[in-house]
Formats: C-alpha cells, structure tokens, sequence
C-alpha cells in the first residue's frame, strides 16, 4: 500500500474510532471497544482480521505466536486498543514489537479510556 493510501486509510480509522467513542463513551473494557471498532470499519468497506498471531523467529527458527495484534486493516495497519487511565510507554513498544516482528509499516495506538479520543489516539511507524 502506497503512503497517500496509508494516510487515506489512517484518516478513516481515525474517524470509526471516534464514531465508536462518541457511541460508547469511555469506562468499558478494551474488549467492547475492540469489537465495535472492527465492526465500525467494515461498515466503512475496510477488511480487518482480529486477533491476528504474531510469530517470533529466533536464529531462523520459528518459536511460534509470541503475541498477538488486536486488529490488522486491509492487511497493512496494525491497531492496538487500549482503554487505560494513561497512555504507558510500554503500549507504544507493545505496538513497535508488533510492528517489527510482522512486517507492518504503521500502526495507531488508540485508547478510548478518554474524554477527548483525540488524547488517546498515537500513530506509530516501523522505520526498520
């Protein structure tokens, strides 16, 4: 997928995440907001995948799942759903892990636990 596609792409994740925060409000579980975010972009003709496994090769040896990606959109954009009272470190690293280890270019951190999504939403790209 081409930047100006990316971008474009980006633009309507942002947009379903708000329409699911706007809808929701904060205070649930990531669970809600992760399966309302998924059904909110196939509404917007996107295809995602949940739970995507994440395998970890170690030496060229295959180790298996080491994680795994809450949603990949149009199998090029990695969402991490978060609903926590701040943004950790540790959520981005989460996410460049996921990043690095399955190839992807960029993905959005996004925590609904927020007055404002615009607060919890972090675009992250794989620079390797």
């Amino acid at each position: 997928m081409k930047d100006i596609e990316l971008t474009k792409t980006g633009g309507i994740i942002l947009d379903a995440a708000m329409t699911v925060h706007r809808e929701l409000g904060p205070g649930l579980l990531e669970s809600a907001y992760t399966i309302s975010l998924a059904r909110e972009l196939q509404l917007r003709n996107l295809s995602i995948r949940l739970q995507v496994p994440v395998e970890l090769n170690y030496k060229g040896v295959a180790l298996g799942k080491a994680y795994v990606m809450d949603i990949v959109v149009e199998n090029e954009v990695v969402i991490e759903v978060k609903a926590a009272e701040i943004i950790n470190p540790a959520y981005i690293a989460q996410l460049i892990t996921y990043l690095k280890l399955s190839n992807h270019k960029i993905g959005y951190l996004i925590n609904f636990n927020t007055p404002l999504l615009k607060d919890g939403f972090r675009r992250v790209i794989n620079r390797h």
